[in-house]
């Protein structure tokens, strides 16, 4: 009877921790930045309760807003790209492939960076490098046609073309749209192959 009494409790306690999260994302979606508070009144759960869960807003901001996204986070690989392709068609294919997933959730990840910079109030909180992994997977089985340590190098400059940093580049300060986004990502894309092409 204790050990069921036991997982009821944490079943319970998920629940709950679910309530808070869902909240806030609601929140967020209106364009807000919910104190922990205000999540624990959209979910209809006590403040007590709720300061349990996450101690700072920002906290709770963010783990809402990575939980929403875990399941794109997830969907995206770069395994299945046709055998032929080679290099400049890999890097366009990641490329555009990450930021169509980028713009399909741009609030959620705008938010997610405001959060994780601290908006000047914190130390930046630590940001995930899925991105390099997802770019890795896409060129390494055509990583010989460059030349020695320059797959780090298309890494790192493909890594600047495919994150929530690039819409706000292209979207805020050029003032482009979604289709020009992505055209404009996969030339850049074709302009660091090349460079990196050249230097065999």
């Amino acid at each position: 009877m204790k050990r069921q009494e036991g997982f009821e409790r944490v079943a319970q306690k998920q629940r709950t921790r679910n309530a808070l999260l869902e909240a806030a994302r609601e929140l967020l979606a209106e364009g807000r930045h919910p104190t922990i508070a205000e999540a624990a009144d959209r979910a209809t759960i006590s403040r007590a309760t709720a300061y349990r869960y996450f101690s700072t807003p920002e906290a709770m901001a963010q783990e809402a807003v990575l939980d929403a996204i875990a399941q794109e986070f997830a969907a995206v690989h770069f395994r299945n790209l046709p055998a032929e392709a080679d290099l400049p068609a890999r890097a366009e294919a990641v490329v555009a492939g990450i930021i169509a997933m980028v713009l399909a959730n741009e609030a959620l990840f705008r938010t997610f960076l405001s959060v994780s910079v601290g908006g000047g109030k914190r130390p930046p909180a630590p940001r995930g490098g899925r991105r390099l992994g997802w770019i890795r997977e896409a060129l390494v089985p055509v990583a010989g046609d460059l030349p020695p340590g320059a797959l780090d190098g298309l890494t790192t400059g493909l890594a600047l073309l495919t994150g929530i940093e690039t819409i706000v580049v292209f979207r805020d300060v050029c003032g482009l749209d979604d289709a020009a986004i992505t055209r404009e990502s996969r030339r850049l894309a074709r302009v660091l192959v090349t460079g990196a092409l050249a230097k065999c």
